[in-house]
């Protein structure tokens, strides 16, 4: 992250009470805090120990505006995050008793019509974070009249003031040291400047990510070694959270940082799941620790399939794009298979298995996708029959529904039309021609009723008034993947414009979500989205919110002590996985670092190791293509991104290590060396 200075500008004055000012400054917009809940020194303030707080100052940013805050200290230094459309910067000031003005360096380059500026606490642990009397914008060698100074507020609102989850304290402080550790003699070429950095970031994630496994395993069930729905009191094992969100991460970590765990316990976990939890044919049920049964007495059928369901979509789909056939994929098929052999409810179209909406939604996407994994028209051929119901018949998500959630447990259908969209573009073109007008009426109307001014969207929407709550969605990006994919497909610029759009004002939200699942989900959102449009503000509200959900992190791996938890493994990979490009070493220690940056068709890569270190370097291929056989990459849930991928029959040269060797073998790794505290430099080109 970029440090920006500021510097004290003028000495104590009441906040804008008069507007005292330095000469030639002119306020222009501000928000004084005169609802504070705290007062210092006699005046009001807000503490960013307790709250962030989102302020949108009404004013086209300018080269000849300045963000000033009324700075408290008590004698001491305190310290903020700030971040101004979109870039962050590190604010430090104090040293006396009372508020004094600070100025903030303004970005270089401001984009957007107005200022979005995010108050938060500083990102280094053990900092002391700033309590504040108010902010304003101020105008440098300004001539105009300043405006009447009563009002509290003026072309400004304060838009949020969410209370801070958590403290901000280090899990880690030991490998702390390591992660921010910059080298005694930094490359000269910024590539590889850059790939060092992304190199210890990428570390942080996987180190954390393996922990996590740690956290939970210590709480596996004695006798079966499976893990429990959570840590405080749901003692059992179920198909729609443990084996859905928690446990599949756990398999994916392990793919990539330790192949004997991978192998061993959680393959042992996988087989004993199969055994004692199928309930009705091959679908999952609650299995009770105490008991060492089942948790419902008597068989909920629509229950067990919500729960396969659920498996299927959120892990088993995520474990076969990342390793391809195998045990894990062959539980994902006997599941599908299954829900539909026991599908009851009749449509035109034929039987569905139920009418949960994100049931519904989990299945659309896992047919769609499972059509190209097997080559199986079956799988196809179901998932148009709930497109069907939902798009030809009268459950047409916004013109026969009244109310629609575009959040979790209800954007799945939103995504999961336009993966069988997709799929009937290439394989049931008659079908696509008539899906289209019904599937772009729903986007339509979703991008008319349910975003505010900066793209984002409204947690729920009434589809008939377009009235909305105040509550925005994490899963904005979810939605966004399928209106981006109906782009793809049919080239609506206006599809792709508003998820430039969203991109580009995404730092905005900075701070909004608390929570690690929210934090999750919407940082997820914006690497999937930030991969196909590469909108350059978009990264450092990927770097703040990744920060804010690791804070969350306890030193013993667990996050919040749910099956939730898997979430954050899930994002932590996916973020590993943009930091080194694809790219993973074997065998994974937590010393041994790699990162990657992109430069043009080239790949500059950086290894390290604090001990000397030998194994291979392993390049990602185009999974979309090798592993699923899907027709084109399209944005979806559940799946990493690709990044710098190769192709197996073609050729490469890694200058310094080894200038004519295929695809295939990159994939499969080439050996590495590595001595003890030095950094291995490669670049990475076709031939």
């Amino acid at each position: 992250m970029k440090k920006l200075f500021v510097c004290i500008c003028f000495a104590l004055l009441p906040l804008l009470g008069a507007l005292a000012t330095p000469e030639h400054a002119i306020p222009v917009a501000w928000v004084r805090f005169d609802d504070g809940t705290e007062q210092y020194e006699g005046t009001p303030y807000r503490f960013l120990g307790k709250e962030d707080l989102a302020l949108t100052f009404l004013v086209a940013p300018a080269t000849n505006l300045c963000l000033e805050l009324q700075w408290g200290a008590k004698g001491d230094m305190r310290e903020a995050t700030v971040m101004i459309n979109g870039t962050d910067t590190q604010v430090s000031s104090g040293g006396y008793r009372g508020f004094r003005w600070v100025r903030v360096a303004s970005p270089k380059q401001l984009t957007g019509e107005r200022y979005n500026v995010t108050l938060t606490r500083p990102h280094a642990a053990g900092a002391k974070a700033a309590f504040l009397g108010g902010a304003r914008l101020v105008e440098l060698g300004g001539t105009a009249v300043p405006p009447d100074p009563k009002p509290a507020t003026y072309k400004a609102k304060l838009e949020s003031a969410k209370a801070a989850a958590v403290e901000n304290v280090e899990a880690f402080p030991d490998m702390r040291k390591l992660w921010d550790r910059e080298p005694a003699t930094p490359a000269t070429d910024a590539r590889f400047r850059q790939a060092e950095k992304n190199a210890r970031q990428a570390a942080e994630a996987w180190f954390r990510c393996r922990r996590y496994i740690d956290g939970w395993l210590a709480h596996a069930d004695t006798k079966t070694g499976l893990i429990p729905r959570n840590l405080r009191e749901s003692n059992y094992w179920n198909g729609r959270d443990s084996a859905a969100d928690n446990y599949p991460f756990m398999v994916l970590t392990a793919a990539m940082t330790d192949r004997a765990l991978l192998e061993g316990r959680l393959t042992d976990m996988l087989q004993t799941e199969i055994r004692l939890t199928c309930r009705v044919d091959r679908l999952p049920d609650d299995f009770l620790f105490a008991t060492q049964g089942w948790r419902r007495a008597k068989v909920d059928l629509d229950a067990i399939i919500f729960d396969g369901a659920e498996y299927v979509k959120d892990g088993l789909l995520y474990i076969a794009e990342w390793m391809g056939p195998n045990a894990w994929s062959e539980r994902m098929l006997g599941i599908i298979d299954d829900i539909w052999k026991n599908a009851a409810i009749e449509t035109p179209s034929g039987k569905i298995p139920t009418l949960n909406f994100e049931v519904n939604g989990d299945l659309l996407q896992a047919c769609s996708r499972l059509y190209w994994f097997t080559g199986d028209r079956k799988y196809l051929d179901w998932a148009i029959r709930l497109g069907d119901y939902y798009l030809l018949g009268s459950h047409h998500p916004t013109r026969d529904m009244k109310e629609l959630a575009l959040g979790d447990h209800s954007c799945e259908v939103i995504n999961g039309l336009s993966e069988l969209y997709v799929a009937c573009k290439y394989a049931a073109p008659e079908k696509k021609i008539t899906y289209e007008k019904p599937l772009h009426e729903l986007y339509d109307r979703i991008l008319e009723i349910a975003r505010d001014e900066r793209g984002l969207i409204f947690l729920r929407v009434n589809t008939q008034t377009g009235a909305h709550g105040p509550r925005l969605t994490d899963n904005w990006g979810y939605d966004y993947d399928g209106i981006y994919t109906a782009f793809l497909l049919d080239g609506t610029t206006a599809y792709r414009d508003a998820v430039r759009k969203v991109l580009t004002n995404v730092p905005s939200f900075a701070g909004y979500f608390r929570d690690m699942d929210s934090l999750a989900d919407s940082i997820e959102g914006a690497i999937t989205l930030y991969n196909l449009e590469p909108i350059p503000g978009a990264t450092n509200y990927i770097e703040r919110e990744t920060r804010s959900m690791w804070n969350i992190q306890k030193p013993d791996g667990v996050i919040e002590g749910w099956h939730g938890d898997g979430n954050f493994a899930r994002t932590s990979l996916m973020y590993a996985l943009w930091k080194t490009q694809g790219c993973h070493i074997e065998p994974w220690r937590a010393d041994v670092r790699v990162g990657a940056v992109r430069d043009g068709d080239k790949l500059c890569i950086s290894l390290a190791a604090d001990q000397p270190w030998s194994g291979k370097l392993i390049f990602d291929r185009a999974r979309h293509k090798e592993v699923m056989h899907l027709p084109l990459d399209y944005p979806r849930i559940n799946k990493f991104p690709e990044w710098f991928t190769v192709q197996s029959a073609k050729r490469y040269a890694i200058a310094g290590l080894n200038d004519n060797c295929t695809g295939a073998e990159l994939s499969t790794g080439v050996p590495v060396t590595l001595r003890a505290g030095e950094e291995l430099q490669l670049e990475v080109s076709p031939r």
